[in-house]
């Protein structure tokens, strides 16, 4: 194997001093974005939270329609457990990620925004999948921008160009990205030489405001655009000091503030009122004020907002002096987040049903961890009824296939898994146990609805429908004498599956069911009714919205 040469040698060891620096600080810094379709987008949060949180993972990240974008740290470890959880789904298999090192915390909170675009430029028809520029690789960089015929052009904000860039690059003075089209519409003079179209080459942070902007480029009819793939921050990573064309520092969105070559963290400080970089000579300026102001935003704030702006800084220094966390500290004797895997089920019901209550048996039985999204059944919400159009519960919804029936749900669930053995065995057990519960959901459950809900069906009382319900119960008591449950001398799936319906009509007339003498039926209810199984099946929960932290059930 050849030796490295000078500059490959350099870039390993400035690597290796990198990781040394990571096992010593334990802050792994990962940036990443990919622009893909998600459609389901919204209900990615919640689980995708819940697993940085429950992982001490801080930072940002936003989900839109057009894909990911993210910046987020903590241990090495913690951080590539994230960045394995979004892997597992093959719309992010394969995505790239920057890492850098630092001492201390980047980021103070985890937040996950839902957002109409991961980077705002304001125009919904641009399509970076489909029309972005042509990556040029870091190491490829300087032979395009020295072209003589290169024009070449920062797409970040003014606050960041003017703490570094690349010789020679053109600075749009925009405050924010979203403007950047409207000068790039007004620079079309700058922009091609003689009125031919020149090659064109744009860069960023992290490369994801050239895609889109190179997209834009491309849908006005330049054919010539190219961008730097990974960004700035690949570019340090990668392109040794000595033969670099960057000039100055590259900002980053955390609380590095700056980062030079090799990614190390540079010496700029943040403005704590704007979260810019302060420009040179502030801290001399009178205009500045630690925590409050600096004199690019002194002019922006009212006097209202600064005296806030100093009672923040008050309290955050009374909290370093006690080397306590002001910002982002977690509660006390926090209990411990119950993660789901990637595309785990999703399953609509609503606590009361008895055929909800059927399914989350079930599942509970099964082992198998869902999303519980509770139902409110007059407010039913549109993700339910996109998935199954009648809008009864419950209904599961897996990455496959939508099943729509209780006791389809119960049967998926324990051919699944079934650690508690509530299948029998046997197959003319198996049979005996489907021809019960077909009675239970045909004349029992018809005759259970009249005598319960008597106004609903336009009859003068139930009573009628209370007589004739009773055979199937007589017939239930019949079975219990002979064993302990409804099919042998073990809790199965078939109790599991009709204890709520009997629960249903015994709640009707609770006195009334009392006086009966189905005595082995009775005794069999009561035992369902102080389980522990029911209790944690009917725990109460507000009923679900887009949005929401995501309920876990789990058996």
């Amino acid at each position: 194997m050849p030796n490295p040469s000078p500059d490959q040698g350099k870039i390993q060891a400035m690597q290796t001093n990198v990781q040394q620096t990571a096992n010593s600080s334990g802050f792994l810094t990962a940036a990443f974005y990919k622009f893909v379709d998600l459609p389901d987008y919204e209900n990615r949060k919640p689980p995708l939270l819940a697993f940085c949180e429950a992982h001490q993972v801080k930072g940002l990240i936003l989900l839109a329609r057009e894909g990911i974008n993210s910046t987020i740290a903590g241990k090495a470890s913690d951080v590539h457990a994230v960045l394995d959880y979004l892997k597992q789904d093959t719309v992010f298999s394969d995505l790239q990620h920057k890492e850098s090192f630092s001492h201390k915390a980047p980021f103070y909170r985890m937040k996950v925004r839902l957002k109409k675009e991961i980077v705002t430029m304001g125009l919904s028809d641009i399509s970076p999948t489909q029309m972005a520029g042509t990556y040029v690789k870091p190491e490829q960089w300087n032979d395009l921008i020295q072209d003589p015929s290169v024009v070449l052009i920062d797409t970040r904000n003014d606050y960041e160009v003017e703490i570094g860039t690349f010789k020679g690059a053109i600075n749009p003075n925009i405050k924010t990205f979203s403007e950047l089209p409207e000068w790039l519409q007004k620079s079309r003079d700058l922009i091609q030489k003689n009125g031919q179209q020149t090659k064109l080459a744009m860069f960023c942070t992290g490369g994801i405001r050239c895609e889109k902007s190179t997209a834009y480029l491309r849908s006005q009819g330049f054919d010539q655009v190219f961008h730097l793939e990974g960004g700035i921050l690949k570019y340090l990573e990668q392109v040794a000091p000595q033969k670099s064309l960057w000039d100055g520092q590259c900002f980053v969105f955390d609380e590095r503030v700056s980062v030079g070559h090799g990614l190390e963290p540079g010496l700029h400080q943040l403005c704590r009122s704007c979260r810019d970089p302060l420009p040179d000579g502030a801290l001399d300026s009178p205009l500045y004020e630690v925590g409050v102001s600096c004199p690019r935003c002194f002019d922006h704030t009212t006097e209202e907002q600064k005296n806030s702006a100093r009672e923040r800084q008050r309290q955050w220094l009374l909290a370093h002096a006690k080397q306590q966390q002001h910002v982002g500290a977690q509660p006390p004797n926090k209990k411990p987040v119950t993660l789901l895997p990637m595309n785990a089920p999703v399953l609509y019901s609503f606590r009361r049903c008895p055929y909800a209550m059927r399914a989350r048996l079930g599942l509970m039985a099964s082992g198998i961890p869902c999303e519980l999204r509770e139902v409110a059944l007059k407010d039913k919400p549109p993700q339910l009824l996109e998935a199954s159009p009648k809008g009864t519960v419950p209904v599961l919804v897996l990455p496959d296939q939508v099943i729509e029936e209780s006791m389809q749900i119960m049967m998926w669930a324990l051919q699944k898994n079934d650690p508690q053995s509530w299948l029998p065995t046997q197959p003319e057990v198996q049979q005996r146990a489907l021809q019960i519960v077909e009675q239970c959901d045909g004349a029992f459950k018809f005759n259970l609805d009249r005598y319960k809900y008597p106004n609903r069906y336009d009859i003068v009382d139930g009573l009628s429908h209370r007589d004739a319900a009773c055979e199937f119960l007589i017939q239930l008591d019949a079975q219990l004498q002979q064993y302990r449950f409804l099919i042998d001398d073990q809790w199965r799936w078939l109790d599991a599956a009709v204890a709520p319906f009997v629960r249903q009509f015994a709640k009707t007339d609770r006195e009334w069911f009392k006086q009966q003498s189905w005595n082995a039926l009775k005794q069999w209810l009561v035992d369902f009714e102080s389980s522990d199984r029911l209790a944690r099946v009917m725990a109460s929960y507000k009923p679900w919205q887009m949005g929401q932290r995501q309920v876990v059930f789990a058996g």
